[in-house]
């Protein structure tokens, strides 16, 4: 009798959405209080506790060798270290709904990523020219004809590289580890503790050009602009314990459960809901361009997403190799 999981996929698909949806508004929460590096570095702190914890406990084990280690310290980077520093470093220049709409680059670069990496692979027509459609609405966006109504582009070329180093990041995983995947959360664990690594020199770094020297690290302003001084450090922890580490637990039982094809949806409804929490909960504002060159942006990565109807389904191996864009 086949075993049918207490949660259905559906719920989990949902609670995934708004979860990672919802982490934009949780940075900019944050960030009354802490700085970009904090944030990332708390995120991945409480996001590797949460996974590796869930690992000990069912029983898994991290992966071995050096040659594997290697591969997932590039994945640590690219999944984990760059991301989470980019998209709040973007925030403390442009809107949370701006920067979730950022993150609709993923499967834009994973096209082109797929093209450097992965040996054999061939885009196709249409997913070519839908990426060249989503780099125009990444221009609208940018609204390089004007110099008065649009947003900061260091800002925004934050958010997007953040959105970027994910699709290089899955690409790299699937050529280099997608042999290698001990099971569960193997691999999200060790994902999280290379990146964990590598912010390490990261903090350092940033502490040593602060006033405060290294008790920045641990600095926290409770003149938080929302009146609940300890908010900013309750959001910035549920962003690690439940935005990075247990979703990722959903991620890969979401792709079990539905299949790759529906799990990359994710990728095009994440801005959609960072982009009405920040209206709605944060009175932020999109203008007209960027209203338009989000619907185009999004319009591409669905096209980009969108398998052929006849296509084969995926076997188990790769339903359990295959993984939603990434935990934001």
């Amino acid at each position: 009798m086949t075993h049918q999981p207490r949660v259905p996929w559906q719920v989990k698909y949902l609670a995934l959405v708004l979860i990672w949806g919802s982490s934009f508004l949780l940075m900019k929460v944050g960030l009354e209080s802490l700085s970009a590096v904090q944030i990332s570095a708390l995120r991945i702190v409480s996001g590797a506790a949460v996974i590796t914890a869930l690992l000990v406990l069912g029983g898994g084990r991290l992966p071995t060798g050096r040659r594997v280690w290697g591969h997932l310290l590039v994945c640590g980077f690219f999944l984990a270290a760059l991301p989470f520093t980019m998209f709040a470093l973007s925030e403390t220049r442009i809107t949370s709904a701006l920067a979730g709409i950022g993150n609709a680059a993923t499967p834009i670069a994973t096209v082109l990523a797929t093209l450097a990496i992965l040996p054999g692979e061939r885009a196709t027509g249409r997913r070519l020219v839908a990426v060249g459609i989503g780099f125009a609405g990444v221009v609208t966006i940018m609204q390089p004809w004007t110099s008065t109504d649009r947003p900061d582009l260091i800002g925004f070329s934050m958010a997007l590289l953040g959105g970027a180093s994910y699709g290089v990041g899955w690409t790299y995983n699937r050529r280099y580890l997608s042999g290698v995947d001990l099971g569960g959360l193997s691999q999200p664990a060790a994902t999280l503790l290379t990146g964990l690594v590598l912010m390490i020199p990261v903090v350092l770094g940033w502490a040593w050009v602060q006033p405060e020297g290294l008790a920045a690290i641990w600095s926290y302003d409770t003149q938080a602009d929302s009146g609940w001084p300890w908010l900013p450090l309750v959001c910035t922890l549920v962003l690690g314990l439940v935005g990075t580490g247990f979703a990722y637990m959903l991620q890969f039982d979401v792709v079990r459960g539905a299949g790759p094809m529906i799990g990359s949806t994710i990728t095009y409804l994440i801005p959609v809901v960072s982009v009405l929490l920040g209206v709605l909960v944060l009175g932020e504002r999109l203008g007209r361009w960027q209203l338009v060159g989000f619907a185009i942006v999004l319009g591409a990565a669905y096209v980009i997403n969108r398998r052929p109807a006849s296509r084969r389904p995926a076997t188990a191996p790769e339903r359990e190799q295959a993984v939603a864009p990434s935990s934001r």
